[in-house]
């Protein structure tokens, strides 16, 4: 299928007003108004669900503050910035010198590799989201790579018990990507607390707003503290701005410091002003919240039907247990007009399916069901 049309899928689906889906369970609380209000866009194809993307953003506050500031595209960011820098201090509940701005938390993982891991050692567990210990490795630094546990959580028993005076940085991703899943509440501080009186620890906290366990910490509480731990955030997940490159990383004063001497790209007038508008946009961040719980908890349904296994996600991506190879799953998936997540080695026969629209998810159920019939 190389391209789909919001008539000739509906047509397919049998689907009349987009949020009735039969055969899938779902049955959505908001009007066909309302959707149409976060999400503007027409339904076509490919289908993307292979980057763990919210495709209902930017909301229309954003694009608006975008467009109103569309002026100021002439002068240099840095004088525009603090505003901005302010009001995610304030979110964080830390000093605005903790904060340091990246043109997406790319950029900070990729700069916080090559400042603090050189002449060194990072270690992580596999699979995880891999661009900060990828980036390193180009400019000498070692990756000592752990496996995560057969339940697929991250190891931190071994972690801990493999840092030594070489070690420069650990880095967790958690939840992680592209499991899903969440450290223990009462071991991931802990952890990081010990580890990090040895090596700087980094917690890649990007799907932090998914998470469904009550009074989760973030290891934001290490860094008030204190500790040589940095924690990175994205615009890109909740608030739907993944192609306008923002995020950002909360450390103390010493370590934000010598990372924010070594940012790259930087930020950009209209990601400054689209930063903005987002966090004041509280209406959009808890539809997408929904959104996300509700194509994951359709994507579930679909799974145990199938009888496919899959990992509990705090995250807004389903991994699930293909029993077939992803490279050829990626495939069938293609040639049917949807796109699906890419190997996870050493996960070859696992697959990640992000979250979608309520069209998008409901094509997907229904194709899946063809592929394994």
């Amino acid at each position: 299928m190389t391209g789909i049309t919001r008539r000739s899928w509906l047509k397919k689906v049998g689907i009349s007003t987009g949020l009735s889906l039969a055969g899938t369970g779902f049955l959505s609380d908001l009007s066909a108004e309302e959707i149409k209000k976060f999400n503007p866009r027409p339904f076509e194809g490919p289908v993307r669900l292979g980057s763990n993307e919210n495709p209902y953003g930017p909301s229309q506050k954003v694009r608006q503050a975008m467009q109103t500031h569309f002026d100021l595209g002439c002068r240099y960011p840095y004088a525009y910035n603090g505003d901005l820098t302010k009001m995610i201090a304030e979110k964080e509940g830390v000093p605005e010198d903790h904060i340091v701005l990246v043109a997406g938390s790319t950029e900070g993982l990729k700069v916080t590799g090559i400042t603090f891991g050189e002449g060194g050692e990072i270690i992580s567990c596999a699979p995880t989201f891999l661009t900060m210990m990828d980036y390193a490795a180009l400019w000498g630094t070692d990756i000592n790579w752990v496996p995560l546990t057969k339940d697929l959580d991250f190891d931190l028993d071994e972690i801990e018990k493999r840092v030594t005076y070489e070690t420069r940085l650990v880095f967790l991703c958690n939840p992680n990507n592209p499991t899903g899943k969440l450290l223990p509440a009462d071991r991931v501080r802990d952890f990081c607390e010990t580890v990090s009186k040895k090596a700087i620890v980094f917690s890649d906290e990007a799907y932090y707003d998914f998470i469904t366990e009550p009074n989760y910490p973030s290891m934001v509480e290490l860094v008030k503290e204190g500790k040589d731990v940095i924690v990175s955030r994205t615009f890109s997940k909740v608030y739907g701005l993944a192609g306008i490159r923002l995020g950002y990383m909360i450390a103390r004063p010493a370590l934000a410091e010598k990372l924010r001497d070594r940012v790259v790209a930087s930020t950009n007038i209209m990601a400054i002003e689209a930063g903005k508008a987002a966090l004041q946009d509280q209406e959009f961040y808890d539809f997408a919240i929904q959104k996300t719980n509700e194509a994951k908890a359709d994507i579930i349904a679909t799974l145990k039907d199938l009888k496919l296994p899959y990992a509990t996600s705090h995250a807004n991506f389903i991994f699930f247990h293909s029993g077939r190879d992803i490279v050829e799953l990626n495939k069938t998936f293609r040639d049917k007009g949807i796109i699906i997540g890419r190997p996870f080695p050493p996960l070859n026969d696992w697959c990640r399916i992000s979250t979608g629209t309520t069209e998008e998810i409901a094509l997907f159920n229904q194709t899946l069901r063809e592929v394994y019939s």
